[in-house]
């Protein structure tokens, strides 16, 4: 799947408010995240690597200790076993994920989603 048309995949629900594609090759995965007003990306980590950008929206995206509110254009990277959450603020978020390596648990989820 080289060329990815991001709105004929089917977004999952990951927690209330927050829903994601996630298209991914060998060795990372896209990630792109639609959230609502006030939805959160609860705090929790994962051994993959994470880096983002912000496409639109404001985020307020804690990493480790610290906690920013972002506007759009920001760009983040999260080191693998590190604490982050996230939370829409004043209205919906859009934000393009990338992990490495790719996340089984979102890869499972695309996979279900695509047999059905």
């Amino acid at each position: 799947m080289p060329f990815i048309e991001i709105d004929k995949i089917p977004p999952q629900e990951v927690a209330p408010g927050c829903h994601l594609r996630t298209p991914y090759g060998e060795n990372l995965m896209l990630s792109y995240l639609e959230m609502d007003e006030d939805a959160e990306i609860p705090l929790h980590d994962h051994p993959h690597e994470q880096a983002g950008i912000l496409l639109r929206g404001t985020l307020e995206l804690t990493i480790g200790e610290e906690t920013q509110t972002v506007q759009p254009g920001a760009m983040f990277l999260i080191p693998p076993n590190t604490p982050h959450r996230a939370i829409a603020v004043g209205g919906p978020v859009v934000v393009l994920d990338v992990f490495s390596p790719v996340r089984e648990d979102y890869a499972m989820l695309m996979n279900s989603t695509n047999n059905d």
